[in-house]
C-alpha cells in the first residue's frame, strides 16, 4: 500500500482549530541530508491570526521573522524561541491570513537512531519528541525549512486513519501575556 502525501488543500480552509484537530494522529516525515525520520503528531496548539493576541501576527503585524505566516496555508512556519529551540508552525488558511498550527509532540514512528543523536540523548522513546522544541530538533526541523511547502521530499505528511480518536482539549502553553486569549481551549491532544 502506498501512502499519498496530505495535499496542501488540507491546509487552505478557514478553521484553524479544526486543522489542528485534524493533524492529530497523521505521520510527518523529514529528509534531512538523508536520514529519514518520522513522527506521529500527538499535540498541536492553534493560532488565529490578527484576532489571536497569542498568535506573532495579533492585528496583522508583519515583520520578516512573521513573513511566512502569510503566505498560502501548507508551508512552515519555523521561529528561535527564546534563542534556544526552534518551533515548528504549519499555515493554514489562504493567503494573507496568518493562522498557524504549532505542532507540540508527537510519537517516534521511524528512524529513533537518527533522533537519538539530534537530541544527543538516549531515553525512552516516547519521551524523545515532547515538547515543541523537541520535537523540531528531533526531527532536524530548522530554519532551512521556513517557508516550505509540507509536501516536499524534505517534509510531508500521511494521512494515518484513526478510528474514532479521544482528543483532549485544553489551554494552550506559556501564554500568560495574551489575556483572554490566553483561555481559549485551543490546544489538542491525542490520548493514548
Amino acid at each position: 500500500m502506498i501512502l499519498s502525501k496530505i495535499p496542501l488543500s488540507f491546509f487552505q480552509t478557514k478553521n484553524v482549530q479544526e486543522i489542528a484537530q485534524n493533524l492529530l494522529g497523521k505521520i510527518i516525515y523529514t529528509n534531512i541530508n538523508g536520514q529519514i525520520t518520522s513522527a506521529m503528531i500527538t499535540e498541536t496548539e492553534a493560532y488565529q491570526g490578527p484576532e489571536d493576541r497569542a498568535s506573532h501576527a495579533y492585528n496583522n503585524k508583519r515583520t520578516v521573522r512573521t513573513e511566512a505566516m502569510y503566505k498560502l496555508g501548507g508551508c512552515c512556519y519555523i521561529y528561535l524561541c527564546y534563542g534556544i529551540h526552534y518551533l515548528f508552525n504549519i499555515v493554514t488558511n489562504v493567503h494573507n491570513i496568518p493562522h498557524t498550527v504549532l505542532i507540540r509532540s508527537g510519537k517516534i514512528h521511524t528512524g529513533i537512531e537518527h533522533v537519538q543523536e539530534r537530541r544527543g540523548i538516549h531515553i525512552q522513546a516516547s519521551k524523545l519528541l515532547q515538547g515543541p522544541g523537541n520535537f523540531a530538533k528531533g526531527l532536524g526541523i530548522n530554519m532551512n525549512l521556513n517557508g516550505v511547502d509540507v509536501n516536499t521530499n524534505h517534509i510531508w505528511i500521511i494521512n494515518n486513519e484513526m478510528q474514532n480518536p479521544t482528543i483532549i482539549k485544553t489551554q494552550r502553553v506559556g501564554i500568560d501575556y495574551a489575556g483572554e486569549d490566553a483561555l481559549l481551549p485551543w490546544r489538542y491532544i491525542l490520548k493514548d
